[in-house]
C-alpha cells in the first residue's frame, strides 16, 4: 500500500474507533473506579436493627422462614411489614406471625381511600381502623396514593389534609400507634426532563414516574398538605417516609423538624443522599438522633450493606447499588455507637408499641 494511502487509512481507523467510543450511552457508562482507598463492605449491621419500612405482600399465607434466615444474616431483629392491609387479611398476617415468629415481625394497617365523600365514610373507616389495631396492627401506613391518586365522590383529588380524614389521624393518636406516611416522590420527578435533572436516568428508565403540576398537583402542594396535617394533629406520632424527600436539603429538613416535634423521619431509599454529604449528614443525625429510624423500603437483602457502610464506616468513595438512583459515590458517616443504637432500634422501640425489646442490647 502506498505510504500516503496508509496514512489516510490509519487516520480513518482512528476516527472510526473514536466515533464508536463516543457512541457509548450514559446508561452504559458505568466505569470501575481506579481510586485505591481503605474500606470494606459491611455485610452485617453492627447492632441488631429494626426495619421500620419493610414490605411482605404475601404475609397472610407466606412461609416466613426464608425471610427470617435472610434477616439473621443482616442482623435484622424485627421487620415492620407496612403492607398489613385490613380486616381478614390483617388478622391472617397477625396469626401467621404469632404461630411461627411472634417476636420477629409486626404489621401496620392500611386504609382504602376509595369512597371519600360517601355517607358515613369517615365513621366506617375509623371503626375499621380501630378494629385493625385491636386485632394486632401496631401502626398505620399511608401510601403515596393519598394526595396523588385518590379522588372523592365529586371527582376532586383527596388532599392529605382533607378534614374528612382528620378523625383517622386523631384515632391513631388516641390509641397510641404511629402513622408512617409516604407523600409525593422526589422533587426531581416534577422538574423538567432534561440534562439538568439529577433523576434523568431514572425517569428515562421508569417514565411513569414523571409528574407535573397538574399530574396530579404540584410537589410543593402535596408536601404542604402533609405538613399541615402533621401540625393539625400534634398528639399523633408521625414517621415521614424517605425523610420527607428532604434528605438532599438537610437545612430545610432541620427547620421542619424544629417546627413539627411530632414528626420523625426514616431513611428508606434515600441513603444515597446522605452518603454524598457525610459531614452534614452526621451533624444532622447527631442533632436529631432521637427522631431518625432505620428503614429500607424494598426487601432486597443484597442492598442493605450499602446502608450499613454509610451509617457505620468512615470509608470514602464507594459505589451505590443502583445507578439510576445515584451515579455518584458514597462516603461513610461514621456514626457513634450511641447514635447508631438509636437509629437502628431504640427509636423504633419507643415509637412502635409492643416490640420485643429483649432482642436488642440495652
Amino acid at each position: 500500500m502506498h505510504f500516503k494511502h496508509s496514512i489516510f487509512f490509519f487516520l480513518a481507523l482512528i476516527t472510526f474507533s473514536s466515533s464508536c467510543a463516543q457512541e457509548l450511552t450514559f446508561e452504559e457508562y458505568n466505569p470501575t473506579s481506579t481510586l485505591v482507598v481503605p474500606g470494606n463492605v459491611i455485610l452485617k449491621a453492627k447492632f441488631p436493627f429494626i426495619d421500620i419500612h419493610g414490605h411482605q405482600y404475601r404475609m397472610p399465607e407466606q412461609d416466613l422462614g426464608p425471610v427470617v434466615a435472610a434477616m439473621d444474616t443482616l442482623n435484622m431483629g424485627i421487620m415492620v411489614n407496612l403492607s398489613g392491609r385490613s380486616g381478614d387479611q390483617l388478622i391472617q398476617s397477625v396469626k401467621n406471625i404469632k404461630d411461627h415468629y411472634p417476636n420477629r415481625f409486626v404489621v401496620f394497617a392500611n386504609i382504602d381511600f376509595e369512597g371519600v365523600g360517601t355517607d358515613n365514610w369517615t365513621e366506617k373507616t375509623v371503626n375499621q381502623l380501630e378494629k385493625d389495631i385491636n386485632n394486632g396492627a401496631r401502626g398505620l401506613k399511608i401510601y403515596k396514593s393519598l394526595g396523588m391518586r385518590y379522588k372523592d365522590t365529586d371527582g376532586n383529588r383527596v388532599a392529605i389534609d382533607d378534614k374528612r380524614l382528620d378523625a383517622i389521624w386523631a384515632k391513631c393518636g388516641e390509641m397510641g400507634v404511629p402513622v408512617l406516611i409516604h407523600a409525593a416522590d422526589p422533587k426531581s420527578f416534577w422538574d423538567d426532563f432534561d440534562g439538568d435533572n439529577e433523576r434523568w436516568l431514572e425517569l428515562k428508565t421508569h417514565p411513569r414516574r414523571k409528574r407535573s403540576d397538574s399530574d396530579p398537583a404540584s410537589w410543593e402542594q402535596i408536601i404542604k398538605e402533609q405538613h399541615q396535617m402533621f401540625k393539625k394533629h400534634p398528639k399523633t406520632i408521625f414517621v415521614n417516609a424517605h425523610m420527607g424527600w428532604y434528605a438532599n436539603n438537610l437545612g430545610k429538613l432541620s427547620e421542619l423538624m424544629d417546627d413539627m416535634p411530632n414528626m420523625n423521619v426514616e431513611i428508606g431509599a434515600i441513603i444515597a443522599e446522605l452518603g454524598r454529604q457525610p459531614r452534614a449528614a452526621k451533624r444532622f443525625f447527631e442533632k436529631y438522633q432521637d427522631r431518625i429510624l432505620f428503614g429500607k423500603d424494598s426487601w432486597k437483602p443484597e442492598e442493605f450493606p450499602t446502608y450499613f457502610r454509610v451509617l457505620e464506616s468512615d470509608d470514602e468513595y464507594f459505589p451505590y447499588h443502583k445507578k439510576y438512583h445515584a451515579f455518584w459515590a458514597m462516603y461513610g458517616l461514621d456514626l457513634s455507637d450511641e447514635v447508631l443504637k438509636k437509629v437502628y432500634y431504640k427509636n423504633a422501640l419507643r415509637i412502635v408499641p409492643g416490640l420485643d425489646s429483649s432482642l436488642f442490647p440495652e
